[in-house]
């Protein structure tokens, strides 16, 4: 019979024990290894059934099992000391705070908005890379110290969870949730009722949500529900799934993550005492209106006109985008726009044409009936990044319709380097091993501090314990797909622990081309059963359930994995998740990703592989192709150019076959007289070595502290005045005026010299430039020469910008600027003279979107 109602009932626990409840709720838990170890201890048979989930444990607890550790003097000292510790955690100064100390410009509190984080198992409320990437930068802003506050949506249900029919065929199951049995605590006013948001929806509708708070160490992390009593039943179903359904109720999600996010911020703020954030981060465009609802704030709270508060929440507000194509980017009709920000819903003094044109594709190749929410995170983002080099200079050329005029290489979007949180993805026998023998930091595993056959020792044992675990789930995935235990009887097999171990797994949409190991399948088989040097295959990924494309990929995947002669040497499994991941990337010796070049932004998977001691096997793309030296692994050849995709596939699975049959699986076979792999551990020393400061998120956060909230912060307090936004309102009046003037603003005439027939290094080239500026000033502008390296066809290859400067003044607001420029290389030179606006307000040369070029 199905129960009308599910609730969880938490127990009380004695008040010697109170203390375990704090440290279940604080997830620290899932990166401080003493708790997680604390809990164990209570009940190490239960600590297993639960899944290490510490609520979950406390719940199961009889009362007479409590009773009897609340009597336990060392049980109660333990309770006791790890509480005292966990607060001086969550209250200690820590590096930000002594930065503070000297540094008064760092700001007070930073809102962090994603629609997904990935945390623990225990709180499933992400997909895949983003979200682990939002709950790893607010683990290592914790224990930096950095004042973030998070905000989410709190999904009913979740992702999905992930079975195999018998055929291979992705099925997908979407168990609910119960926030009461989860790391949670609901937001309360005063008078203990349920603190809530509302936001207006068409129709004379409202959309209610309550806000559950994570403790993530010391960060708040504030996730919205809308499965309230306050709502009509389609409006609690509004986060009912993470990613869930499309359209409206896509847009529903948004609207409710991003304005409803700042009305929780505000809530938070009134009850908690701390700061309103300075800085505003939206983690991909998906909380992008955000910034409506800031400017809302200040046109009703504060008298600004539209534009001036544009102006004051663009200039505290960083954007970062994770996608390299256009189809990843939520894109609504504009329809469905105006029926949520116009008509009854419409904010006075926030038109909905104001709205549309945050997000409308108004360049070449765009679509006008189209709304792009990454579009609008540009447009309403101060600062923007990327989430690694290559992605960076990737997201430049995706978005330089934005700014017309300007070479990619100008347009302002830099990058920071995604990261991982080194205590959650290194194994503990790792790190303690570590730990223990380490006293320098700086130089990680010392050769006479770990030995070679200690070092190979560990890699075994990770290895040997991923070989247990993929084959509990190999088991309990067969056991799903209808087969009964005498037919599993080969699953003992499964793997082994002395086979050189390739990892692979991600999301799988197609261009992470999970099926490009298959392209020639006789020749990964003879590479998977080769008698002298074989190697394992552990596979796991999930396809969004509308992708019916991704969905075939892994049941191709599966079919062959299924097959008897190889099934002991590769395996696919099912529900790929935080816990799968912690013990797949330690056991693996070589992480593999192969993408379509340059399609991946980042892909950190294979960071965690490498702070474990494995190797990258990868196409030079996101992080690896800015890290890779030649040492730390291996770069597939990409065959960039080759048009046809079949057969580009085809080259690069080559090129993949030849580097593990030729240099990766001879490497890590080859043995001394002590059968250890000499030439193998060496990279892997080198990896730890070179790789695990750099790919750890605190490098991420403090980047991020440095070159994007500070400055961010900087430019808000600016435009903010002494609250009266006389900044903003400037700033906003000198645009208006220079757009308005802008077609007066032309280059006239070009004079040059100073160099003889014959330029040599060292000369210095004089230029004059003639330019109309029609109704504005000389200081409105900068007249800049551009000069560098040209191409064969005169185009400026790599260029710097000099400023020349007013030299005379003619009527009709004409004007003579001019400069020296200094040839300081040999080689084919250029130069060539234009026109920008120029304002101490402005955040790079490209913000207004305005050029006269020569």
């Amino acid at each position: 019979m199905r129960a009308i109602r599910r609730f969880t009932v938490r127990t009380s626990l004695p008040a010697a024990l109170a203390d375990l409840d704090e440290l279940a709720h604080n997830l620290r838990w899932s990166w401080h290894a003493p708790t997680r170890d604390l809990f164990a201890r209570i009940d190490p048979e239960l600590w297993e059934q639960v899944h290490g989930d510490p609520v979950a444990l406390l719940g199961a607890l009889a009362p007479e099992r409590l009773a009897e550790l609340a009597a336990d003097p060392e049980v109660v000292s333990a309770v006791r000391s790890a509480a005292l510790d966990l607060r001086e955690y969550v209250s200690a100064p820590r590096w930000y705070q002594r930065r503070q100390e000297s540094e008064p410009g760092l700001p007070s509190s930073i809102a962090y908005f994603s629609p997904e984080f990935g945390i623990t198992a225990v709180l499933p409320q992400y997909s895949g890379g983003l979200g682990i990437l939002a709950g790893d930068h607010l683990k290592s802003a914790s224990d930096l110290g950095v004042p973030i506050v998070g905000v989410g949506l709190l999904y009913g249900a979740g992702y999905f969870k992930q079975a195999l029919t018998r055929d291979g065929w992705q099925v997908e199951s979407y168990p609910v949730l119960d926030p009461d049995g989860m790391p949670l605590t609901l937001l309360r006013e005063e008078d203990g009722t349920a603190s809530t948001i509302r936001i207006g929806l068409p129709g004379d509708r409202t959309l209610h949500a309550h806000i559950w708070v994570a403790a993530v160490g010391r960060v708040p992390l504030l996730l919205l529900d809308s499965d309230v009593p306050e709502n009509d039943e389609q409006a609690r179903k509004v986060t009912d799934r993470l990613y869930g359904g499309g359209g409206e109720h896509r847009l529903q999600q948004e609207l409710l993550l991003g304005v409803g996010g700042v009305r929780a911020l505000r809530v938070w703020a009134r009850l908690s005492g701390t700061p309103a954030p300075e800085v505003y981060h939206t983690n991909e465009g998906h909380a992008g209106f955000l910034g409506v609802e800031r400017i809302r704030e200040l046109v009703t709270d504060a008298g600004l006109g539209f534009d001036e508060a544009l102006e004051a929440v663009r200039a505290a507000t960083v954007f970062t985008t994770h996608t390299p194509v256009p189809a990843g980017i939520d894109r609504f009709e504009t329809g469905l726009i105006e029926r949520y920000f116009g008509g009854s819903n419409a904010e006075p003094g926030v038109p909905v044409d104001r709205v549309l044109a945050l997000g409308a594709e108004d360049y070449p190749g765009g679509d006008p009936l189209v709304f792009n929410m990454a579009v609008m995170g540009l447009r309403l983002g101060g600062r923007a990044n990327g989430v690694s080099l290559l992605h960076g200079e990737v997201s430049r050329g995706m978005f330089d319709g934005l700014w017309p005029g300007f070479d990619d290489t100008e347009v302002p979007i830099t990058s920071v380097t995604n990261g991982v949180h080194a205590r959650t993805w290194v194994d503990r026998r790792l790190s303690d091993l570590a730990e223990a023998r380490l006293t320098d930091d700086q130089d990680w595993l010392r050769a006479d501090a770990i030995t070679d056959a200690e070092l190979w020792g560990i890699r075994h044992t990770l290895r040997e314990a991923l070989v247990a675990e993929a084959r509990r789930r190999v088991r309990r995935s067969w056991g799903d797909r209808g087969a009964s235990p005498a037919e599993l009887g080969w699953v003992d097999g499964v793997l082994d622990p002395d086979v050189l171990t390739i990892g692979f797994a991600r999301r799988v949409p197609t261009y992470k081309r999970l099926t490009l190991m298959l392209r020639d399948p006789e020749r990964l088989t003879r590479l998977l059963t080769d008698p002298e040097r074989p190697i394992q295959l552990v596979i796991a990924g999930k396809s969004h359930p509308a992708d019916e494309q991704g969905k075939r990929l892994i049941q191709q995947l599966v079919r062959f994995a299924d097959q008897a002669d190889v099934r002991h040497r590769i395996v696919f499994l099912p529900n790929y998740d935080i816990a799968m991941a912690q013990s797949l990337y330690p056991g693996c010796d070589v992480w593999l990703n192969n993408p379509l070049r340059p399609l991946e932004a980042c892909g950190t998977s294979g960071m965690k592989a490498a702070l474990n001691g494995g190797l990258n096997l990868s196409i030079l793309d996101g992080w690896w192709d800015e890290w890779f030296d030649g040492e730390n692994g291996w770069a597939i050849p990409t065959a960039d150019g080759v048009e046809d995709a079949d057969h580009r596939d085809d080259l690069e699975a080559a090129a993949l076959y030849d580097l593990i049959e030729n240099q990766v699986a001879p490497r890590f076979y080859d043995r001394d007289d002590h059968g250890l792999p000499q030439r193998w551990l060496a990279m892997v020393r080198h990896t730890l070595a070179t790789l695990g400061p750099k790919v750890q998120a605190t490098r991420m956060v403090g980047e991020y502290v440095d070159r994007l909230y500070t400055p961010a912060a900087v430019a808000g307090r600016a435009l903010a005045g002494s609250a009266d936004f006389t900044g903003a309102r400037e700033l906003a009046a000198w645009k208006g005026r220079v757009r308005s003037g802008w077609h007066g603003v032309r280059v006239d005439h070009v004079e040059s010299g100073g160099v003889g027939e014959v330029p040599q290094v060292g000369d210095s080239l004089h230029v004059r430039a003639y330019v109309s500026l029609g109704e504005l000033d000389p200081a409105d502008v900068e007249v800049q020469v551009v000069h560098g390296r040209v191409s064969e066809n005169d185009e400026l290859d790599a260029f710097s910008t000099d400023p020349l400067t007013l030299d005379e003044s003619y009527e009709a607001g004409r004007h003579a600027f001019a400069g020296d420029v200094r040839l300081e290389s040999s080689g084919p030179f250029g130069y060539s003279v234009r026109v920008v606006p120029r304002h101490a307000g402005l955040s790079s040369v490209a913000e207004v979107g305005l050029v006269a070029n020569a």
